[in-house]
Parts: C-alpha cells; structure tokens; sequence
C-alpha cells in the first residue's frame, strides 16, 4: 500500500440478491483514501453511497475484490476479528444520531469503551474529554430527550472519537439539522481533520456540506464519476 494511503479498494465488487435476482452496486471499484483527508462523497439516491460506507467500515463485505487498510486486508476477517478492528479504527457518525434514549450523554458516548479493558476510570476520563473537545462537558448529563438536535449530533460525534479511531465514518450527518446548526456541526468536523489529524469520509447529498471537505468525489451507478457528469 501506498505510504500515504489509510484505505485502498481494489477491483471492488458487491451484488445483492433479490428473489432469484442478483443486483450489482459496484463492479470493479477502485478507491484510494489518503491518511488525514477529509472526503466527501455525493451522489444520487441509490448510487452506492451507503454501500461504499458501510464497505469501507467493514459492517458489509465485499463479494469480490479486497479491501486493504494500513497493510491489513480487512475483507479476509472473520467477524470477530472484524468487530475487534472497528473497536479500534473506526467512528461511526450517522444522520439520526443513533442515542441510547435511556442513557444520559456521558453513558452515550462511554459505549464503545465497553468493549475495550480500559478501567470505569480510564473510561470516565476519556468520556469527559471527548465531550469538552465537542462543548458539552457542562451537558454529561443529560438525557438525549433533554438536548437539541445539535446536542445530540455532538454527543454522537464525541461517541465516534472516544476511543481516538484512526477513521470517521460519516453518513449524512448534517442531513436532520438547519443550515446554522448543521455548519457547526460541519466545522467541528472540519477541526478534528485540521488539529487533530483525522481521516475523514462523509456520504452527503448536500454541496454546501461538502465544501467543508478536503476533497469530493461523485457516485453514479456504482462508479466514480467527473463532477460535471
């Protein structure tokens, strides 16, 4: 792999079968991501947005090519294996926030700490800082039903950076929020790829969101296409 390359797709292919059908997303998709870029990903409704997400943070396998991430193949890995190296790579950030409702925000973010042997201690302290760098320490807790919209896509955020992954994930984040809020949300992303180094991809449909990025690509019909297509 290419020393600046995080994550290499080569000679992709992934079909889903329907019935007695078989439905190709992608076919022989070719993808390098560079470490600390902040990328976006457009395209139409059934482009493959999603798919590539969920591909690249190993939630979903490919049916034919492989997936590399620094030196490892990931695509070989059983799902064991595969849930231990999402523990410690990767942030999922989603449009819906995804909170436990009957946890406050401190216990929302903690969650993937579980899986780790970091002590309740270790835990708390992680916890805290997580939701300092997002600016809700003074919210800890409160309950999901007690915070905005915005709150709650912060709470996410800080869940997806506690465990300090290598890789955020994420799918439409800004897509349930106003424009102001969602911009917040956005630069905050925007900080965590220019201060602390963090290798960003974003599925959006939203072209003001993408501007935050470093770099855009576009999705039709599982493949990668020039922007003026």
């Amino acid at each position: 792999m290419n020393d600046n390359n995080i994550f290499e797709l080569k000679q992709v292919e992934k079909s889903f079968n329907k019935g007695k059908e078989s439905i190709s997303i992608f076919e022989e998709l070719n993808m390098n991501i560079k470490q600390g870029e902040f990328l976006a990903i457009m395209g139409p409704s059934g482009s493959g947005k999603t798919t590539l997400l969920n591909l690249l943070g190993g939630v979903d396998q490919p049916t034919g090519g492989e997936v590399w991430f620094d030196d490892a193949r990931i695509d070989s890995l059983n799902e064991g294996q595969l849930a231990k190296w999402r523990a410690n790579n990767i942030g999922f950030i989603f449009q819906f926030y995804n909170l436990m409702p009957m946890l406050n925000a401190a216990r929302n973010v903690e969650l993937p700490l579980l899986l780790t042997n970091l002590s309740g201690s270790e835990r708390d302290k992680r916890v805290a800082t997580a939701l300092e760098l997002v600016g809700l320490a003074d919210r800890a807790k409160h309950m999901p039903s007690e915070m905005s919209g915005g709150q709650q896509q912060r709470v996410a955020i800080a869940r997806a950076i506690v465990s300090d992954p290598k890789l955020l994930l994420c799918d439409e984040p800004t897509g349930d929020l106003d424009r102001k809020t969602a911009d917040e949300i956005l630069e905050m992303l925007q900080l965590l790829n220019r201060e602390f180094g963090k290798t960003i991809v974003m599925v959006t449909h939203d072209p003001s969101a993408a501007k935050y990025a470093t770099h855009t690509v576009h999705l039709d019909k599982g493949q990668f296409v020039p922007e003026e297509a």
